[in-house]
Order: C-alpha cells, then sequence, then structure tokens
C-alpha cells in the first residue's frame, strides 16, 4: 500500500507545492481517486520527509499575505519515490457504500434502491462527462492520461452494468417485499 509519505513525494516530483496545494491534488486534481489523504496525514508526512532530508522546505513571499511554506524534493526523495515505484503494488482493494448497500439491496423498499442505484448511474455519467472533458487538457503526463482512461473504462463499464442489470435488483427487493 502507497503510505501518505510517497504520495507526497509523488505530487512534490511534479514541482513546488505548498501543503494545501498538495492536499488539493488529494480532493481535486489527478490523486482524488488513489488517496483521502487530508491535512492531519499531510503534515506529519511532510515532517517526516524534512526530517529524513527527502524534502526542503523554501519561504515564499506571499506578495502582502503570509508567507506560505513551499516544499521540495530532494535527490533523496526522489530516490525514495523510485524505490517505492519499483515494488509490486498490493491487490487492489474496492471499498464502496453502494456496494455494501447493494448486497443487501433485496431488503429495501424496490423504489428506494431503484432511486439510489438511479443515483449512482447519475454520478458516474457526471464523471465521465468530467473526464471527457478534463482528459483534453495536454498538460497531463502519459502515465496521467494513461490512468485517467482506465479511470474513464471503469466508470463506463459500472454505469453500463447498473444500467442493464438494475431491474434484476429490483425485481428481487420487490419479490422479497412481496414475501414479508
Amino acid at each position: 500500500m502507497i503510505d501518505v509519505k510517497t504520495l507526497c513525494l509523488g505530487v512534490l516530483s511534479r514541482g513546488d507545492a505548498s501543503g494545501y496545494e498538495i492536499r488539493k491534488e488529494f480532493e481535486e486534481g489527478p490523486l482524488s481517486h488513489f488517496s483521502d489523504a487530508g491535512f492531519g496525514s499531510i503534515y506529519p508526512a511532510l515532517k517526516r520527509l524534512l526530517d529524513d532530508g527527502q524534502i526542503v522546505m523554501l519561504p515564499h513571499n506571499g506578495d502582502g499575505r503570509p508567507d506560505k511554506k513551499l516544499y521540495r524534493i530532494t535527490p533523496a526523495g526522489r530516490h525514495a519515490l523510485y524505490q517505492s515505484l519499483i515494488k509490486t503494488p498490493s491487490a487492489d482493494k474496492l471499498r464502496s457504500d453502494l456496494m455494501f448497500i447493494l448486497s443487501f439491496g433485496h431488503l429495501l423498499p424496490p423504489r428506494h434502491l431503484d432511486r439510489i442505484i438511479g443515483d449512482r448511474i447519475s454520478d458516474y455519467r457526471q464523471m465521465i462527462a468530467t473526464l471527457e472533458v478534463e482528459g483534453s487538457t495536454a498538460h497531463r503526463t502519459p502515465g496521467e492520461r494513461f490512468v485517467e482512461g482506465m479511470g474513464l473504462a471503469i466508470y463506463r463499464a459500472v454505469a453500463g452494468y447498473l444500467e442493464e442489470h438494475r431491474h434484476e435488483l429490483v425485481a428481487a427487493a420487490l419479490m422479497e417485499s412481496q414475501v414479508a
């Protein structure tokens, strides 16, 4: 499993960044699909990276605003990032509240279940549209474009599966409600 220190090194390998900018990468940027890292884990990771000499802190003049701390990866940090990247990745883990709910979907009122599935299809279709628009930007690295395409394939497949098979689970919920 990739730790927060490695995630921070990955962001900094693309350029200097503040802690806030690093967090934005995990919330809205290309890394938002990999981690939920927040300030509570980012700043301790940055401190450990500083202590280990894998990053340095640069003072940055805020042009009348308070100075913000910018971080820069060092050669030791690049080496640590490389060492993390060449390791065999752990197996993917899919954690999903939706999948848990759908596992017991037959116990829900059919209309409620159908609404949950319909809402998620809409969410996936919106994510697909967003990724298709963002995918047209040329500033992404080849790896980011590749992962973006992989994400699109996953979202399209899941949305398609839900659209094709939602009636099966809703029918099971309907049958369960008639028995109860």
